[in-house]
């Protein structure tokens, strides 16, 4: 398996945080040397593990806020 390398560039915003410590985390995130993109994840108490998440581009963040900036909630 190839490993892969990241750097959280900025920390946005904690969205919810568990008993166990993990964290689901709004970032912006460089993977494996590209350019950094936003990323909604869980994270683990030390920043060390993470779980499955969402990347999006500047692009899809725009729309996605779009998107919720027309939902009533």
């Amino acid at each position: 398996m190839s490993e892969f390398k990241f750097e959280i560039i900025k920390k946005m915003g904690v969205l919810s945080k568990s008993s166990s410590g993990w964290a689901k985390e709004f970032n912006l995130v460089r993977w494996n040397d590209r350019d950094p993109k936003y990323d909604i994840r869980d994270w683990g108490p030390d920043g060390g593990k993470m779980g499955k998440g969402v990347t999006l581009s500047k692009e899809e963040l725009l729309a996605l806020k779009e998107l919720l900036n027309t939902m009533e909630l």
